[in-house]
């Protein structure tokens, strides 16, 4: 890269400023942040992000989809965009880093940018993307951008249709909207997101960057065990159909199943709900919350499909009826090799230790993989501590993520030319 780049550096002190602005939005008192989808903390933090970007002399456009973005345009009319951010919502009760520092990364290296007066041959956008938590639709807002967006999607939300309905209105958003706020992927020069790692390798082995190899897929799906209702004290335990029964039995085999056959693997039961749910009715039905990944494509589909018959098996097992409701689904997404490579070589321009690893969690970059050159940067999280308010990373390594952030986003923008 031009030597004039290689003694560039994000403003650090301007950058924990903005965080600490930005951490008091939604505050808790445990520490952490309550910014769910469009609540009104959320969109006081993306009103803030407005005045914030229009402060620093960046323009500023909303999308039809509700992504709020930051822009700094280059001379050329024709020039394609290189998008850099994450999201500002949270889940509930969650931490203070989680998307936040993305998005805030990327504000600062178009201020950097602008500050040094250089002249890139690419658009330069920091984009704070709706609803990467899910709290209405997962990936929302990237998912619009990136076209992947359906009607169905918006019709059987995993949030409930109410609640995405309420959202969109305190938004002054439109389904409409959502599915047409598509990008022309001709338009863009690429895709990079600094994210906190939410997990403890990074730290285990003593690195300070990572660089994401791929982002895992998910599946999720409501499954209702159905049975029948019955007095529990009278009736005896052989002649119930306690949908309860198969549920659990269902969860136990969850965690050994995958243990066994799909190592690389995880999955989990988030929520379980019974009903009529008194003590003395045997449960009619047993409703909860199926959730697998896997960031291998050829694993995917099989762990899925496994996880759902051994849930048939189950009901079989105990004489009950299986409802399976399929709630959305996200496919593995490699992350593209120059987008790697610039940030490879900008974590060595650094000196800092780098490592290749995969990502556990879903974001918004495996909505933009299929558009774009497509990377994540990752900086270590203590104790491997996320989506709770005892998240925490260190402030250097968030100054070194942001800087990583700043020479990938130059190598690639150069690259484009």
């Amino acid at each position: 890269m031009d030597s004039t780049f290689s003694a560039l550096r994000i403003n650090p002190h301007r950058l924990q400023s903005n965080f600490a602005a930005l951490s008091a939005i939604g505050a808790t008192p445990e520490g952490g942040v309550n910014r769910p989808a469009l609540n009104t903390a959320h969109l006081e933090a993306r009103q803030w992000f407005r005045q914030r970007a229009m402060e620093a002399g960046l323009d500023f456009r909303v999308d039809s989809a509700g992504n709020h973005s930051a822009l700094l345009t280059c001379t050329d009319p024709a020039a394609p965009t290189l998008l850099l951010g994450s999201h500002l919502d949270s889940v509930p009760n969650g931490g203070r880093f989680d998307g936040a520092l993305g998005v805030l990364a990327a504000l600062e290296v178009l201020c950097t940018v602008k500050d040094f007066g250089l002249t890139l041959p690419v658009n330069l956008e920091a984009i704070d993307f709706t609803d990467e938590e899910g709290t209405l639709v997962g990936l929302l807002g990237s998912a619009a951008l990136a076209g992947h967006l359906t009607p169905q999607d918006l019709q059987s939300p995993r949030g409930g249709r109410d609640a995405l309905l309420d959202g969109l209105a305190c938004a002054g958003l439109t389904e409409t909207g959502l599915l047409a706020a598509r990008r022309d992927p001709a338009t863009l020069a690429g895709y990079l997101e600094l994210h906190i790692e939410q997990g403890p390798r990074l730290i285990q082995v003593g690195a300070d960057i990572g660089v994401v190899t791929a982002i895992v897929g998910i599946a999720s799906h409501r499954l209702a065990f159905t049975g029948r209702a019955d007095h529990a004290g009278t009736t005896p335990m052989p002649d119930r159909l306690d949908a309860a029964q198969g549920a659990a039995a269902f969860t136990l085999a969850v965690r050994q199943m995958v243990m066994d056959e799909f190592p690389e693997c995880v999955a989990n039961v988030g929520a379980l709900h019974l009903e009529p749910g008194a003590f003395n009715i045997v449960p009619a039905r047993a409703v909860l919350a199926l959730e697998c990944r896997s960031a291998d494509p050829s694993i995917f589909d099989p762990l899925e499909a496994a996880l759902l018959e051994r849930a048939r098996l189950e009901a079989e097992r105990f004489g009950l009826g299986l409802e399976i409701e399929f709630l959305g689904k996200h496919a593995p997404a490699p992350m593209s090799a120059l987008a790697q490579q610039a940030i490879t070589e900008a974590a060595e321009a650094l000196d800092l230790r780098h490592i290749p690893l995969a990502s556990g969690a879903g974001h918004d970059a495996q909505s933009l993989a299929p558009l774009c050159p497509a990377g994540m940067i990752f900086v270590p999280s203590v104790g491997g501590a996320s989506h709770a308010p005892r998240e925490f990373t260190e402030w250097q390594d968030c100054i070194n993520g942001a800087n990583v952030l700043l020479h990938a986003a130059l190598r690639i923008g150069l690259h484009i030319s």
